[in-house]
């Protein structure tokens, strides 16, 4: 796909100028934001030892957590309009550029195997496509209209919940995500490391994790990155939570299509049931390896089939299950 230039984008690396932008345009706004700015005071950092250096980079990481849970309830709030969506059929799509766009993709990727969602439940957009992974796309983040485009590709509904992802705040193709999700009625939340952003400003949901200068200046793939990458934990992870994805912290939903995955299929169901190591081997045996339906036979004591239909009948939800067939339950013996 050919990325499309932005009218406030320079025209090229020899031009002063392109459409009604400039380099000294850029400069400033770039100037304005925190994530860009200079620290004087790390300014001879390459003088101190390397142990120095790791301790200075330490105690930078360690101010994230703080940055993040500043933006509790508005995570909070992002998650459970995901999880409405999500549970009437709905995706959840990652847009971003660059370091951003990559934590996008990851997260995607990392649904289907912890989840066992289907590939095309969280999907992660980047700039200039799927080789944009491990090698920078010129131009392609400048584009609101790629955006829009990679979008359609997908058939966006209303039911969609689509998240820009950019920690200047100010990315067009983050922003162009985002507003042309909200002219298809979909769900939009907006994640920057800048107060005040476009982005946020653009999105129903503005989750701006103020982490302050970088290290290395402008390097947004340190402190930014790890903030997007422990929020992103939080939009996938509790959404998948409301959707019935777990029981307890066991991810009863894990897809075992490796020999550690298996392995560890076979210590949930035993964390979960405290039953015999025969008896698990026969409930996942009989489960065709569903976790969640094996722990179910085990625990309301019945065949597959009737699993199966019990899952079925609490939209997957496990612990909703148990209810519906025996009086109350007390959750996983460990949890």
């Amino acid at each position: 796909m050919t990325s499309t230039t932005d009218a406030t984008t320079p025209a090229g690396p020899g031009n002063s100028t392109g459409g009604s932008g400039t380099y000294g345009e850029l400069r400033a706004q770039l100037a304005t934001l925190t994530t860009e700015a200079f620290r004087p005071e790390l300014a001879e950092i390459d003088q101190l030892s390397t142990e120095e250096i790791a301790r200075t980079m330490n105690g930078e990481d360690n101010t994230v957590p703080g940055a993040v849970a500043a933006q509790l309830p508005q995570i909070a709030a992002a998650i459970d309009g995901t999880a409405e969506r999500m549970a009437r059929g709905g995706r959840l799509i990652y847009a971003g550029a660059g370091t951003a766009g990559r934590l996008g993709v990851l997260d995607a990727s990392e649904c289907p195997p912890t989840f066992n969602t289907d590939p095309a439940d969280v999907v992660g957009l980047i700039a200039g496509g799927p080789s944009a992974m491990v090698t920078a796309v010129e131009g392609a983040e400048d584009s609101k209209q790629l955006a829009a485009e990679d979008l359609d590709s997908l058939g966006l509904t209303a039911d969609d919940t689509v998240v820009g992802i950019s920690a200047s705040g100010r990315t067009p193709y983050a922003i162009g995500a985002v507003e042309h999700a909200r002219t298809r009625g979909a769900l939009t939340v907006g994640l920057s490391c800048n107060a005040d952003s476009a982005l946020g400003s653009a999105a129903e949901h503005g989750i701006e994790v103020v982490v302050g200068p970088e290290l290395l200046t402008g390097s947004t793939r340190l402190k930014a990155g790890t903030a997007q990458k422990l929020v992103l934990n939080m939009l996938s992870t509790i959404t998948m939570i409301r959707l019935g994805k777990t029981y307890g912290n066991l991810m009863v939903d894990v897809r075992a299509s490796n020999e550690k995955l298996r392995a560890r299929s076979r210590r949930i169901v035993a964390l979960a049931t405290d039953a015999s190591d025969e008896a698990i081997e026969s409930a996942l045996t009989a489960a065709d390896g569903e976790v969640k339906t094996a722990i179910l036979m085990i625990l309301a004591d019945v065949d597959a089939d009737t699993a199966n239909t019990l899952l079925t009948t609490s939209k997957g939800h496990l612990r909703a299950a148990l209810t519906s067939h025996t009086p109350a339950t007390d959750g996983p013996s460990t949890v």
